[in-house]
């Protein structure tokens, strides 16, 4: 039988409930376990797919092609077992969509339908369809105890604690604890009024983890024990780490994975976290420092690009290289000219939607093919690479994507119903409309072209990779592109342009998927192991003494 932790977060919000859970699933892991992750989100948009990068951050794509939250993304590059899908993220507006359309249905048999029980009945029912086969599944309730919007699923999960038994269910919840300087003082009074909130709705926490400035001193652990009714030992010092990845040791050594062990009832051998050490160790130690231009249109919130900061990171961990990122704006680039790359050792331009900055992006990938700087063009960062090949090599004047410009008079990126040669059969047409209408999504083959810098850095021809675009590389344009000197060295088992490359240039790769959903800190990815690796060959960069140790 399926046991649970859930999540809950207090006081305000974006204290690291996602990171924690990571973290926690991580130790469990390290101890034996099999572990599901579920992230509910109380919003009423029925996924972020649509909402403002500006205002949610990234949209993680699963393997199966569900848009979910950036916590997703956390769970998976922490936790080996915990592969994310359409049941491992889970809204206000779905659940109420799933209720509306059953109530429509007839299933309800006529009853007024009411939030208890239909509402948090279909919650659970959620829940527990995506904690699958796991030997624990671990629960994160998006938001702050106190918010209207996410009562349902608090409610929810009070209720499986009734229903599955204590010896089942674990309470977690998050708070913060502020250290007020012009008094010198760290204030607890927030997370007992956090906890009252929360016993108020049904729920005592079992453990409580505080997030604070610096670790917890022993009188403020005593006083928030004796205030919440939660015993001293469950009270977690969660203090702000200068590396992510040294959080499951800094949770393991306080016992937090013992404490659910024992409340569930399991009998675990000791967790083994050397793997997080070796990574705590070469970040601490690297050998090497490049510089690494992000050009993108989201800068505004950095979370936009979690996922492909997280990824470059580690293929600096797998080539023993601090790698120091410098977050520029597309649209800088088109008022101040590509003056802000001189000095930079790597460029990457991630993916995005709109017309905003995008000129910005072309410049940057001619400036990168131009002047031998490692470039890596991830969705987006591929057409504006093909864009600027069209208009600069192959001489064709205004090229450019009709996401932009439906007018333009060569679309070298356009929906495959405006290239693609549809006249054929009803079936096939309609087939087509409606991929040149919706995006393509999740896990698709791609095929390498043998002896290509992306087979080479794979290690292979034949590989799988996430999507997340709906706009493809006209291939009417492929011949003169490729003589032009870009080679297409990856395509789809339906001919789609997959990776571009120029051979002659020190390292020049853009893939049309994204490779950074696949990262994890363990294993890395060989796209930017590669990348980085290469990065430092072109620039001979060494690290700065001051830097050293």
């Amino acid at each position: 039988m399926t046991s649970y932790v859930f999540i809950t977060g207090g006081v305000v919000s974006s204290l690291g409930k996602g990171i924690t859970s990571a973290c926690l699933g991580a130790i469990l892991e390290a101890r034996g376990l099999t572990i599901s992750m579920i992230k509910l989100d109380p919003y009423i948009n029925v996924d972020p797919g649509t909402m403002s990068p500006f205002q949610h951050g990234e949209v993680f794509v699963t393997h199966d092609g569900t848009e979910t939250d950036l916590d997703l993304g956390h769970y998976e590059r922490f936790v080996r077992t915990a592969k994310g899908g359409r049941d491992s993220n889970f809204t206000t507006g779905r659940i109420y969509e799933s209720v509306i359309a059953k109530e429509r249905r007839g299933d309800y048999l006529g009853a007024t339908v009411q939030v208890i029980p239909h509402i948090t009945d279909e919650i659970k029912q959620c829940v527990q369809r995506g904690a699958g086969d796991a030997d624990i599944c671990l629960v994160e309730i998006g938001g702050t105890v106190g918010d209207i919007e996410s009562l349902p699923f608090l409610e929810a999960i009070r209720q499986m604690g009734i229903e599955m038994g204590r010896d089942h269910v674990v309470y977690v919840h998050l708070t913060l604890v502020p250290y007020i300087p012009t008094s010198s003082e760290i204030k607890t009074k927030p997370t007992q009024h956090s906890v009252k909130e929360l016993r108020s709705i049904g729920i005592q926490p079992d453990i409580l983890v505080c997030r604070s400035v610096d670790p917890l001193p022993d009188a403020e652990r005593k006083k928030i024990a004796l205030f919440t009714n939660v015993p001293e030992k469950s009270v977690i010092s969660a203090w702000d780490a200068d590396d992510l990845y040294k959080i499951p040791a800094m949770m393991h050594d306080q016992g937090l994975d013992g404490i659910v062990a024992r409340q569930l009832g399991l009998d675990l051998p000791e967790a083994d976290l050397s793997e997080w050490d070796e990574i705590v160790e070469a970040k601490q130690n690297p050998e090497a420092q490049v510089h690494i231009a992000l050009v993108g249109k989201y800068m505004g919130l950095k979370d936009s690009y979690i996922s492909l900061v997280e990824a470059l990171q580690h293929g600096g961990i797998h080539t023993r290289t601090r790698v120091k990122i410098h977050f520029i704006e597309s649209r800088d680039i088109e008022e101040k000219g590509v003056g802000c790359l001189e000095g930079m050792d790597g460029i990457v331009v991630p993916g995005g939607f709109g017309d905003r900055g995008i000129e910005g992006k072309i410049e940057t990938a001619r400036f990168a093919r131009e002047n031998g700087v490692p470039y890596l063009g991830i969705c987006l960062g591929l057409q504006v690479a093909v864009i600027e090949a069209a208009r600069n090599l192959a001489g064709l004047k205004g090229a450019m994507s009709t996401e932009f410009d439906k007018n333009t008079p060569h679309p070298v990126i356009a929906l495959i119903t405006e290239w693609r040669d549809i006249s054929g059969d009803t079936e096939e047409r309609d087939e087509q409309s409606e991929m040149g209408g919706t995006m393509r999504l999740g896990a698709q083959s791609v095929t390498l072209q043998k002896g290509s810098l992306a087979a080479r850095s794979y290690g292979r021809t034949d590989i799988e990779e996430r999507h997340r675009h709906r706009y493809e590389v006209n291939n009417n344009y492929r011949e003169q592109l490729e003589k032009a000197g870009m080679v297409f060295s990856g395509v789809s088992i339906d001919d789609l342009v997959e990776m571009i490359e120029f051979p002659e240039h020190p390292f020049f790769l853009a893939s049309q998927f994204h490779p950074e959903f696949t990262s994890n800190p363990r294993d890395g990815h060989p796209l930017f192991i590669n990348f980085i690796r290469a990065v430092r060959e072109n620039c001979e960069c060494e690290l700065p003494e001051a830097a050293e140790g």
